[in-house]
């Protein structure tokens, strides 16, 4: 059987949604124990969840990571960005390709989950994604701060 990964020069990737969960002019973001740097809620789809729509997938990522506790509206996919890096677990290379959806903050009380230490809001129009994030990640939070940011202007 062919390698899946290496098949006709194709790659293989997962899939990621990543919430850019609004509250006024700041957005959430997430310290990650595990990649040792900052991250966005979300996660990737996982098996199981093939037929299940991405909103449900973005809801289970967000009772994870956030909390039962937490309100939001969900909005539109905004940003679609890849990433790159090596896997915790297995130490072995992974290609992430991510759907970032803008979401607004509703209320709720934070509870973070198992992977996650810290969390900071951060201003759309001062935050330093280079501070924080690389690779993809960055690339990802740079389209949607420009974005955020020329509709402001």
């Amino acid at each position: 059987m062919t390698n899946p990964t290496q098949y006709e020069g194709k790659d293989l990737y997962f899939v990621a949604v990543k919430l850019f969960l609004e509250r006024d002019d700041t957005f959430l973001i997430t310290k990650d124990i595990f990649k040792d740097g900052w991250d966005l809620p979300g996660g990737r789809i996982r098996k199981e969840e093939f037929d299940a729509s991405l909103d449900d997938v973005v809801e289970r990522k967000v009772r994870e990571e956030l909390g039962d506790d937490i309100a939001y509206t969900l909005g539109a996919p905004t940003v679609f960005f890849r990433h790159e890096r090596i896997e915790a677990i297995t130490g072995l290379p992974v290609r992430i390709f991510a759907i970032g959806y803008r979401a607004t903050y509703n209320g709720g009380e934070i509870h973070l989950g198992d992977h996650h230490e810290s969390y900071e809001w951060v201003n759309i129009h001062t935050f330093n994604p280079e501070r924080y994030f690389t690779g993809g990640w960055k690339k990802g939070v740079e389209e949607y701060l420009a974005q955020r940011r020329s509709i402001t202007q």
